[in-house]
């Protein structure tokens, strides 16, 4: 049988996004997800058509995918979108930087007579669980029929770091009916929210879920965390700050250790930042300013649909009036849609993104590079990308989980950082991390007010500590460290490696969300909640660090609560329990 050995890569699609939206336990998700992008001249060698399923392995696992034709050329690089299927063949090793590594997997796949397995399958065969998804089918919250019309503007989108502002929805009978402005996926949060919804707090019984009064879920998570000896508590980036302060507060009181997403995708830049500081501005400094964009191991046009228009490339500024007047560099180890409309495109090997910034930096400090090439680069490229950096008015650089997740992690965002000092001796020039969940970075700030510290924080001697080696998500559960976790505006069982995966499966688990998602199939309570942004306001942090206030657009469906209010009641039941 034929096989090949390519480099995975996993990442975010507009299609997962989408779907995501609509509910991950629907067939449909897993038909967009359970996918593996594959080169055309790689499905040639492997001798398989588009649609076929492939069996991929690594060093860590083994899973069967649908495989599709890439857009763009990559050969030798396979393209996964995160999730629950691809997750099974991820490490958990974090190097000590808390967060494992989803890109650059040496990883060989052959053509297979198997099929794709279903999501109750999948979690069958690699956590041990049996769920029946349709007992956890969300209902349409009913409603609006007629009513009066109201179209209210300067709506904060709630769906990534970019936090859109300019937002439109219309209301009729207090139903959104339509939204203007938002990108597809933002579209699809604001359309869909009444959809696949759970309206019911459930304990699992007798390995059932059983539906309960508010009050009972309550007591029964309260019971969980206060009996526990060792909680995690984890999510917090698709909530509001207001929710975040209220969950570091019960860490604190349980002694348990708070983290948020963080820590899995920019907890290296967070760190790097530690070391070595930062060159920031604002997006609309950068929408104004900016003559020279550059994306560095980020696809905007699939995890952030609205950044080149908002924010970057496509924007009309103050002083620089659009793309005529901008040139756009795309760094990435595949050609990726933003790569197309470039006006330079590098593709770097993949794992090899010091070695080409370090050269960059050589190149901009006008040394020699005794090469004739870096990290896949031809050093003629590298000069010519160092002279159109350095000759710019004002650079910006955006960077993805291509960079964080690179060998090195924290030292290479620590190197992209010097780079950007370096090119401020020639010109202006800023760095910007391209944050995924909406207030990702709100989640940083709060904890770093309240704790000291933006991520993975233990407060087992009642007072913060951290090290992202020891106290984050995914060294905590590949450890089996902790004994139970209060998981919020979150679906870890959806993201994380098989290993920490497998030992959530065996803790008792509390989620809040407004929907039935992944990880809750294996909750022992689950409590509904509304979504911020939407049916609750809220404060959040745009990937900048610029604060805004996001708006309440229609009401929760009767009888569901925020997390704010959740969290409140569950940190008064904990209180009682602790004699606290």
């Amino acid at each position: 049988m034929k096989s090949l050995k390519l480099t995975l890569v996993t990442g975010r699609t507009v299609e997962q996004g989408v779907e995501g939206e609509h509910g991950k336990l629907r067939d449909e998700y897993a038909e967009k997800v359970a996918v593996i992008e594959l080169d055309s001249e790689d499905l040639g060698r492997l001798g398989v058509s588009a649609g076929s399923p492939v069996l991929v392995k690594t060093a860590h696992g083994e899973v069967v995918l649908k495989a599709i034709a890439a857009k763009g050329r990559h050969p030798g690089i396979a393209f996964a979108p995160y999730s629950p299927w691809v997750n099974v063949v991820i490490d958990s090793e974090t190097d000590g930087s808390g967060m494992p590594t989803y890109k650059g997997i040496e990883a060989e796949i052959c053509p297979t007579e198997e099929r794709v397995v279903s999501l109750e399958e999948l979690i069958r065969k690699h956590y041990g669980l049996e769920v029946d998804l349709s007992k956890l089918a969300g209902q349409e919250v009913s409603g609006g029929e007629g009513g009066e019309e109201q179209l209210i503007k300067d709506v904060v989108c709630p769906f990534c770091g970019c936090l859109c502002d300019d937002v439109e929805v219309l209301v009729k009978g207090g139903v959104i009916v339509e939204v203007r402005k938002a990108c597809a996926i933002g579209s699809a949060k604001f359309l869909d929210h009444r959809k696949e919804r759970a309206l019911h707090p459930l304990v699992r019984k007798d390995g059932e879920f059983v539906k309960v009064s508010l009050e009972e879920a309550i007591e029964e998570a309260a019971k969980i965390l206060a009996n526990s000896k060792y909680p995690l508590l984890y999510g917090w980036s698709s909530t509001s700050i207001e929710a975040n302060e209220l969950g570091i507060e019960l860490a604190e009181l349980l002694g348990g250790v708070i983290d948020n997403t963080t820590s899995v995708c920019h907890g290296p830049t967070v760190l790097g930042v530690q070391g070595v500081g930062t060159v920031r501005a604002t997006l609309g400094q950068i929408r104004n300013r900016a003559d020279l964009i550059i994306y560095w191991g980020s696809n905007p046009l699939n995890a952030h649909l609205r950044h080149l228009m908002r924010y970057s490339a496509l924007a009309r500024g103050v002083f620089i009036k659009g793309r005529k007047d901008r040139k756009v560099v795309v760094v990435d180890v595949r050609e990726t849609p933003a790569a197309k409309m470039a006006d330079l495109f590098i593709r770097v090997k993949p794992g090899q993104d010091y070695e080409l910034i370090s050269a960059l930096r050589m190149a901009v400090r006008e040394l020699d590079i005794e090469a004739k090439e870096v990290a896949g680069v031809p050093v003629e490229k590298i000069y010519e990308l160092a002279e159109i950096m350095r000759t710019a008015k004002f650079g910006a650089v955006f960077f993805g989980v291509g960079v964080t997740m690179s060998p090195g992690k924290d030292e290479t965002i620590e190197n992209i950082i010097r780079l950007v000092q370096d090119l401020n001796e020639w010109t202006k020039f800023v760095l910007c991390p391209m944050r995924g969940h909406f207030n990702v970075t709100g989640a940083c700030n709060v904890s770093l007010w309240m704790t000291g510290y933006a991520f993975g924080v233990d407060y087992m001697r009642k007072f913060p500590r951290h090290d992202p080696a020891i106290w984050t998500v995914t060294e905590l559960l590949s450890n089996g460290d902790v004994d139970a976790a209060l998981i919020v505006a979150s679906d870890p069982l959806a993201h994380l490696p098989k290993k920490a995966a497998e030992n959530l499966a065996k803790i008792p688990v509390v989620v809040v969300d407004p929907r039935f998602n992944v990880t809750a199939t294996i909750a022992q309570v689950f409590i509904p909640s509304s979504f911020v942004g939407i049916e609750k306001e809220g404060s959040a942090y745009r990937m900048d660090g610029v604060s805004l206030r996001m708006k309440k657009v229609v009401d929760p469906p009767e009888g569901v609560l925020s997390d704010e209010e959740i969290l409140s009641l569950l940190l008064e039941k904990v209180r009682e329990l602790r004699g606290a």
